[in-house]
């Protein structure tokens, strides 16, 4: 019987520099999850690969004084010696600039243009170089570029369009009845209230003004646009022919299963990329995930910044599967993570030197000392056993299903509660006064060999993640790896197994001052640079209130779910917040200071029991805090780590 086929992806990186960790985060992800799925018993096909066309590009390359081709083969090949570092399982690594892409890109372009999909005709606006988007001057911020804040120049050129409105409609009954083609579900709502519900506008798919790209094969001065080229990979990849000659490959894996993506590009994914395919009479994949970001502790990592993180730095200080572990572990469902040396440092030396490494150790220098290194079951059970088999048998059905909603963190979690209560059950059984009672052999035994059967089953668990160190521990306790589907029964580690004599250090804790010292001797960013003394400012305080009078006020951390301008209004905006299992309608004079989509999946504070009042003719149900200066900007009070929405605040 053939396995059943997962096809999963990654947004193909761009080859306009090196990868920082942020970047390098989405293929550690998605080669956790192509791991598991194979654990599962699926043929796993996964996909990543490099963006080598645009104008950017050109640019670079021209600073360089190297061709663009010279260029993006020099980056490419530094994008995959990273995901290579990173021990990411990929089956085709994808570049934009492999001939049979380009020549089934010159093939749809072609196809969309005769079947009328594609029309030529001019584009002015405000053009943002690093995003390679036009704007108009409406879209932007501060007269910035609402994507990336830079500067944008005004631009005008032939065009080829595509006619995006004729399939808006299609593309808004589909996302309604297929709740899950979008997650997490913040995602579907920015891109249905802020993008498809208020009208979508023609898409601009080819350029004039640069070289480097894939030609209009029957138009030569053009070349297509960036994301006609670089979204088609995912079918090109696996043998799409638009002339009707695909692959047996194509037919086995398309539709895609999942497309794992950062939220920046979830647009283009989630509305150009559908309508494309239904262009193309293809159906669309099964789900596009768009995961939240890995910033450094003050934001977005960027080089302009100086706050960039590397993953290859990281590996040299901490190896690779403590890094793997901590952006998979630390990087929230739908919320920003955070990553720093400090951070790194802080959580090896807890969970994978002292909660795993610790508990790995012990164990096997204990059935060496005690009984020569055999580990035997001698049934001599007691009550105490009880909820550690419990936790040992609900621990693989618990993973399966955070896995199934993409919660990788959380299912890391789980198989962490296992080595923590391992280490609950040494406390509580204590062999080492155990070993002091003759009577107490069988019992002794037993307790090590619980031990020993619990860690087999989280090491296995832990493979997709932490591939290399579930290795070394299986090794270390002689253990086969076992399958996810037989891990049902209790007690398939074999009686009378011997253990290593010699236990290997799996994670020396770190002292975090020669961590910093190295990380700067690479080149790291290990701390701010001095900051100018911050101006304050004094208000006119107001009268004394009592601790009867605050306990009136009911503040709760909220998140918001979807956020749009109040229609009429210059200043307001209108945000759906959760809050606990209520969503609230909060209108807010903000509408300067944020846009719609800056607003959607924010955690905020929230003042929860105002009464209720309508402004500009819209119902308001609550405040949302906010911190003012003396200029008169504005920013929303935010919690200083992940809340859950609903969490009081006091």
């Amino acid at each position: 019987m053939d396995k059943k086929k997962y096809y999963i992806t990654t947004a193909i990186a761009y080859t306009s520099g090196k990868p920082h960790i942020g970047n390098t985060y989405e293929v550690v992800l998605a080669d956790s999850i192509a791991r598991f799925k194979r654990a599962q018993g699926y043929d796993v096909f996964f996909q990543t690969g490099t963006d080598e066309h645009g104008q950017k590009i050109e640019l670079k390359a021209e600073e360089a004084g190297i061709t663009p081709q010279e260029f993006v083969d020099n980056v490419a090949g530094e994008i995959r010696r990273i995901w290579d570092l990173m021990n990411t399982s990929y089956d085709k690594f994808i570049r934009t600039t492999d001939k049979d892409h380009e020549a089934q890109v010159q093939k749809i372009f072609k196809r969309l243009y005769d079947q009328g999909d594609i029309y030529k005709g001019y584009y002015e606006g405000m053009y943002c170089t690093p995003c390679e988007s036009f704007f108009t001057e409406s879209q932007l911020v501060d007269g910035k570029c609402p994507d990336c804040g830079r500067e944008v120049q005004p631009a005008r050129e032939e065009a080829y369009f595509f006619k995006m409105s004729k399939y808006a409609d299609r593309l808004i009954e589909y996302i309604n009845e297929h709740p899950e083609f979008i997650q997490p579900e913040s995602r579907k709502n920015e891109m249905m209230n802020n993008f498809l519900l208020p009208g979508l506008q023609d898409l601009c798919v080819s350029r004039t003004s640069f070289t480097w790209g894939v030609p209009v094969d029957f138009d030569p001065k053009h070349v297509v646009y960036v994301w006609l080229d670089a979204l088609t990979n995912y079918i090109t990849g696996i043998g799409y022919d638009c002339g009707g000659e695909s692959s047996r490959q194509f037919h086995e894996l398309w539709p895609a299963d999942l497309h794992l993506i950062g939220k920046d590009i979830i647009r283009f994914h989630t509305i150009y990329w559908p309508i494309f395919l239904m262009a193309l009479d293809l159906p669309l994949p099964k789900q596009v995930f768009g995961h939240p970001w890995l910033l450094q502790g003050d934001g977005k990592m960027s080089k302009s910044k100086g706050n960039v993180l590397y993953a290859d730095d990281l590996v040299e200080c901490f190896g690779v599967d403590a890094v793997r572990y901590f952006v998979l572990h630390e990087m929230p469902f739908d919320n920003d993570g955070v990553i720093s040396w400090e951070l790194v440092v802080e959580r090896l030396n807890s969970d994978l030197a002292n909660t795993l490494g610790n508990l790995v150790n012990r164990t096997i220098s204990m059935s060496n000392k005690y009984f020569g290194g055999i580990v035997e079951d001698r049934k001599a059970a007691e009550p105490v056993d009880e909820e550690l088999k419990a936790v040992a048998l609900d621990t693989p059905v618990k993973v399966a299903a955070r896995m199934e909603k993409l919660r990788v963190a959380d299912a890391i979690s789980e198989i962490f509660t296992l080595f923590k209560r391992c280490n609950k059950y040494i406390d509580e059984t204590m062999p080492w006064a155990l070993a002091k009672d003759e009577t107490k052999q069988d019992r002794l035994a037993t307790v090590l060999y619980n031990l020993t059967e619990c860690i087999s089953i989280g090491a296995a668990l832990l493979e997709p993640f932490m591939p290399e160190t579930s290795q070394k521990i299986l090794a270390q306790l002689g253990a086969k790896k076992r399958s996810l589907d037989s891990m049902d029964v209790y007690g398939q580690y074999p009686s009378g197994t011997k253990v290593t004599e010699k236990p290997e250090i799996l994670f020396a804790r770190r002292d975090l001052e020669e961590v910093l010292e190295k990380a700067a001797a690479l080149g790291g960013k290990t701390e701010e640079p001095a900051k100018e003394e911050e101006p304050v400012i004094d208000l006119e305080p107001k009268a004394e209130i009592t601790f009867e009078d605050f306990e009136k006020l009911q503040f709760q951390v909220g998140e918001i779910i979807s956020c749009e301008a109040v229609k009429k209004s210059k200043k307001l905006l209108c945000s759906q917040v959760k809050i606990g299992s209520q969503v609230k309608q909060i209108v807010s004079g903000i509408k300067a200071h944020y846009t719609p989509e800056e607003m959607v999946g924010k955690k905020v504070m929230v003042l929860v029991n105002l009464k209720p009042a309508k402004l500009a003719g819209v119902l308001s149900e609550g405040m949302l805090l906010c911190a003012e200066d003396a200029e008169g900007n504005l920013a929303l009070m935010t919690p200083e780590k992940p809340m859950p929405a609903g969490a009081e605040i006091c």
